[in-house]
């Protein structure tokens, strides 16, 4: 845990790691505050409005329970397990159990499709999947692309999704068509009554569970990647990681888990945000964790639900607060709100200033990745927030620019954002990818892929991915300070910049502009938008080319989807229409 000092230097400065030998997520997480004493653990509200209380000393009754399954059903340690649920009770159990029996938990986005599915579980061949009902008729029809799955449990929440294929199978009847209906819906429901159901698993023991011995080194997790520069990897973390979050998690949360009472996020336990951000670091501090499942995020309904749970501490990620920033009048509600920390793309000044007037708190937005997270962050309580900054080192983490060669820059000289080898929050490699984990490396460096500027006094600006950055006329110009400027624009709704071909520049800087309600997007708006850039950064940042837009493409996780704009402009120059591109 950090140590409040009066200045940033102080609280770097007087940082120390300490790993233990043997660690287990599980049991720090949960068992620890398991005391009979009934804390808080999950507050969970389900879409009907009904809330339920679990403590600790369920969660370890239960994840025990699990881990007994697991065993039972031959997972051994380092075995793939994975978890495809949304936020819920049951996926906290899972994870819990997973890392309690030395296994390998594989989260699973919950809007995942099957490509995307069976791509991951493929590549990891996890052995063991926990899903829900909607999950489990995704999996079906893919059982025999994945030879290594062997045993699938089944959270039942609704009325059964077997009972309703076989129902579907009854009705069919008539031609050859209606025939091989029946027939896979019948195997499907085949397939659904040999999975396990959930709570039945983890109810037939009552004993504790005895956990193995773990080290800290030893594999606990695999995360794969967005995939925003191709396809997705699986970062493969050690237990360790989770000690390696608290430095960055307790300076963008303002020293959490001072006066923390309940955390919450919108984003999906499945990425590296939701789970290492929030709710595993929340548990490891004894702070209940609020759990809502949004089909689709709403901002008004995360207004509501931060004020009527009286949530402290919340990780809002850059597209959510985007939205939230379309609502009129977020001063009608009420928050008690301590801290509020964001990250995953560039925020701005705009949406800095934004949250001061709508939430009441100064947004600490910090920096990472799915290999090495959380390493750069702001703290208000330590520092005003610096325009463009995206904060400074987090205790324990040694972040630098450094150039091609491996060598620290000197302040003001753009170069790569580098992470200094060894870091408990490092990943241990990509899974079964060793050529992808040594292009990772630059000497004693992990190298981001991400560029950025540090000053004098140590403050990083992000510039952008590397393959971002946009070369025009012997500039090279990042998109993040371009959004931003074009998000002070009272049309803009959301934007994002590329760079397109360009015969005599290189590559034009091109954007991409979903427009507020009421504005028309016409030539005389694009003048102004162009205008409003050159007249706020500088001539040669403008965008040459405007493409108005419904929506912008985005990852899981709330990133642009930058190939896809690309894509698109491509398509637009030689006046094809985009009809693979979804925008």
């Amino acid at each position: 845990m950090l140590t409040r000092f009066e200045t940033y230097e102080q609280t770097a400065s007087r940082f120390d790691w300490r790993i233990p030998e043997q660690y287990n997520i599980g049991v720090d997480a949960c068992d620890k505050w398991a005391d009979g004493s009934g804390r808080v653990a999950l507050v969970c509200e389900s879409p009907d409005g009904r809330i339920a209380r679990h403590t600790f000393d369920e969660l370890k009754r239960w994840s025990d329970g699990f881990a007994h399954a697991l065993r039972r059903d031959g997972v051994q340690k380092g075995d793939r397990v994975g978890i495809f649920l949304s936020q819920s009770v049951e996926t906290a159990i899972a994870h819990l159990a997973v890392y309690k029996c030395g296994a390998i938990a594989v989260p699973l986005f919950a809007l995942f499709g099957p490509d995307a599915l069976q791509y991951r579980l493929a590549d990891s061949g996890a052995i063991a999947l926990v899903t829900d009902q909607a999950g489990l008729q995704k999996i079906l029809p893919l059982r025999d692309t994945l030879p290594d799955l062997h045993v699938v449990y089944r959270v039942d929440t609704q009325t059964s999704g077997a009972a309703r294929l076989q129902q579907r199978a009854s009705n069919a009847r008539g031609d050859a068509m209606a025939n091989e209906t029946t027939a896979v819906a019948t195997a499907m429901v085949a397939a659904a009554a040999d999975a396990r159901p959930f709570w039945a698993a983890l109810s037939s023991s009552c004993q504790p569970f005895d956990v193995p011995f773990t080290s800290a080194d030893d594999p606990a997790v695999i995360i794969y990647t967005s995939g925003t520069t191709g396809k997705p990897k699986g970062a493969l973390h050690a237990h360790r990681v989770l000690l390696g979050h608290l430095p960055g998690v307790e300076m963008s949360q303002d020293f959490f888990p001072e006066g923390a009472k309940l955390m919450w996020t919108p984003a999906d336990w499945a990425w590296i945000g939701g789970l290492f951000d929030v709710l595993l670091p929340s548990l490891h501090h004894g702070v209940a964790v609020l759990v809502r499942r949004f089909e689709k995020f709403d901002p008004r309904a995360a207004f509501d639900l931060m004020q009527r749970h009286e949530v402290t501490h919340a990780f809002l990620p850059p597209t959510a607060l985007k939205m939230m920033r379309t609502v009129e009048h977020p001063q009608r509600w009420r928050f008690t709100l301590r801290a509020v920390a964001s990250g995953g793309e560039s925020l701005g000044a705009e949406l800095i200033e934004w949250g001061e007037r709508a939430l009441g708190v100064t947004i600490n937005e910090f920096y990472g990745q799915t290999e090495c997270n959380v390493v750069l962050s702001s703290c208000a309580t330590l520092f005003a927030p610096r325009a463009g900054s995206i904060g400074k080192p987090a205790p324990g983490h040694r972040v630098a620019i450094i150039d091609d060669a491996g060598r620290p820059v000197p302040a003001g000289t753009p170069g790569d954002i580098a992470v200094r080898v060894p870091d408990p929050v490092m990943f241990l490699g990509y899974w079964r990818n060793d050529a992808a984990t040594r292009g990772k490396y630059r000497g004693e460096w992990l190298i981001t892929g991400d560029t950025g500027v540090a000053d004098d006094e140590g403050f990083i600006r992000f510039v952008g991915r590397d393959d971002d950055v946009i070369t025009s006329a012997s500039y090279r110009i990042g998109p993040a300070p371009i959004e931003d400027c074009l998000l002070r624009h009272p049309a803009v709704r959301m934007a994002a910049v590329v760079g397109t071909p360009d015969p005599e520049r290189t590559e034009a800087v091109t954007a991409f502009i979903v427009l507020n309600a009421g504005y028309a997007p016409d030539e005389t708006l694009r003048a102004d938008l162009q205008q409003h850039v050159k007249t706020r950064l500088a001539a040669h940042e403008y965008p040459r080319i405007i493409h108005f837009v419904d929506d912008l493409p985005l990852t899981a996780t709330g990133k642009v989807i930058r190939r896809e704009l690309r894509e698109y402009a491509a398509r637009a120059a030689c006046a094809l229409p985009p009809d693979n591109v979804v925008l």
